[in-house]
């Protein structure tokens, strides 16, 4: 049986802007269970690499029915920082097999 491990997920809320007028954001640790983490594959490290110019390390897979934002937030385990980058692959829930239906990458953080 395939078992996913807890992620602390870093949830960014815009908390105001700076004097250039950027937002500053304020994250709030959440911690979600059973995620999936694999590491990315090079074809797809070196896809990434050319698109954004960011350097994917891991694969990380949600479980299906969870409804936190996880575009550009910053995410721990393995004792490490991570950020995720890229867009999910995401399918309809109903038909994929499994407890996950959504996949992002991450990059080393710090």
């Amino acid at each position: 049986m395939i078992k996913g491990i807890p992620v602390k997920l870093y949830e960014r809320t815009a908390s105001g802007t700076d004097t250039f007028g950027h937002p500053i954001y304020t994250e709030t640790p959440v911690t979600v269970e059973d995620v999936l983490v694999a590491p990315a594959s090079t074809t797809e490290v070196l896809d990434m690499l050319n698109i954004t110019g960011k350097k994917a390390v891991y694969n990380i897979a949600i479980p299906k029915g969870d409804t936190h934002d996880w575009q550009d937030c910053r995410v721990d385990f393995f004792g490490t920082s991570w950020r995720v980058i890229g867009f999910p692959q995401q399918g309809i829930e109903e038909n994929i097999p499994g407890r996950w239906n959504q996949r992002w990458m991450v990059e080393r953080y710090g």
